[in-house]
Order: structure tokens, then sequence, then C-alpha cells
């Protein structure tokens, strides 16, 4: 377990604009994601103001931005415009509409007008195989597999991520993400699957130097954490 042989590319998930910019300045970090739920708990106000200031700060490596409509011709606006936000903005487009209305058609043609399109919200390996289909021959996009969500209804999610990866291997502009990992277990199963990224949030990827720690060691560290509680809370019997 060493984070330097990984191969798989490590993104941050989050909104919060300091957090951003002290990952950028790690060069394991390759690229970013948003959604709007992050950027509610991060308390932004204006979305293209954020996202515009990000991007003037991180002009260099992949960030995620999404759409917030649920009716396919506002949501085509908003991609576009957030398209021209940026060269290395991908458009983040999820699977269905709120009514569960598929967005095939719609990622279809912004890949196919050089919109870097990222779908989200994907679970089912029926979903990703018509989203693959969708954006074949198109310009360079992303799958994003909510594994960390599959995972938490008890489905081993590796099985659907391999397979991912598998039904893209011929088309090289499209690379499947792990999305929503749980623990750093989860970065080490994506990259033994062939995942391409995997997107983690600060509070997961700050447990990266635990990678290959000494389990002895660490049994000591947390004994010795015990002690010191107790003894901090005056604890007697």
């Amino acid at each position: 377990m060493n984070v330097a042989d990984l191969k798989i590319k490590l993104f941050a998930d989050g909104a919060e604009k300091k957090s951003m910019l002290e990952l950028y300045r790690n060069p394991l970090i390759r690229g970013f994601t948003t959604n709007p739920t992050l950027m509610r708990k991060a308390g932004v106000t204006y979305y293209e103001f954020f996202a515009r200031n990000i991007l003037a700060a991180i002009p260099d490596r992949p960030i995620s931005f999404e759409v917030f409509a649920d009716e396919f011709d506002e949501m085509e606006r908003q991609a576009r415009l957030i398209h021209s936000w940026g060269p290395n903005v991908y458009v983040k487009i999820p699977i269905t509409n709120t009514r569960q209305r598929s967005a095939i058609g719609l990622i279809g043609r912004l890949s196919h007008d050089g919109i870097k399109v990222n779908v989200t919200a994907l679970f089912e390996l029926f979903q990703v195989r018509a989203a693959a289909e969708a954006l074949a021959g198109g310009a360079a996009s992303n799958l994003s597999i909510f594994a960390g969500r599959i995972a938490d209804t008890g489905r081993d999610p590796v099985c659907i991520v391999s397979s991912a990866v598998f039904l893209v291997s011929d088309q090289p502009q499209i690379e499947v993400i792990w999305a929503s990992p749980r623990e750093l277990l989860n970065i080490f199963q994506a990259n033994a699957a062939g995942c391409h990224i995997i997107t983690a949030t600060p509070e997961l990827l700050a447990k990266l130097p635990l990678a290959g720690k000494d389990l002895a060691e660490y049994s000591l560290e947390t004994v010795q954490m015990f002690a010191e509680d107790a003894a901090k809370a005056g604890y007697c019997l």
C-alpha cells in the first residue's frame, strides 16, 4: 500500500475555496469536482462568481461544475454557459432529471459539440452502457459511478466499476470515476479495478499518510489515545 504506486488519479471533491487552493498545491491532486449540494454546504451563494473565481486560481486542472436545471432545454443552456468558463471545465450532467427522464440525448449532443461532459449519479451498469454509447466519438468525458452510495446499500461496487472500465476500454477519451468513496481502502480498491479517477473529500485525502502504516504502531497509538483521553477527562471508579 504505497500512494506513490497508484495509477489512479486523485480528484478533490468539495466547494470550499480555501481547501481547494490548499489541495491545488499538492501534486497528487490531479483535478477537482463539485456539485450543488457541496456548494450549498460551503455557503456558496453566487454560482457563476464562485466558479469563475476558482477557475482563475486553478486554470490547469480539470474541474467539474454541475447543471442544476431539471428541464432539458434549460439544462443545455446552463451546460453551454458553464463550458464557456474555461478549457479545463467539465460539465456535470445527471443521468436523469428528477422525473427519471433520461438525459442520454442531451449528453450525446453536448459531447459531440465538443463539450467535456461528466455524466453523474450513475448507479447501474445499464446507465453506464447507455452513457458510454452516447459519448462514443465525442469530447473528453467522465462517467461518475457513485460507488460509495452503492456500497451503502450493501452491494459491492467493484464489479460495476470494473465492468464500466472494460466497457470504455476502446474509448480513451472516456474516463471512469469512482465517486463518493467512504474510506481510504476505496482508493486502493478503485485502483485495483483499473478505475481512472477517484474523487475524495479533503477529510478522506487527509488520511493518505496512513496508507501502509504499521498496524502494531497504530494499535499502540490507539491505546495511548484512550489512556490520554481518560486522564484528561479525570475519570475514576
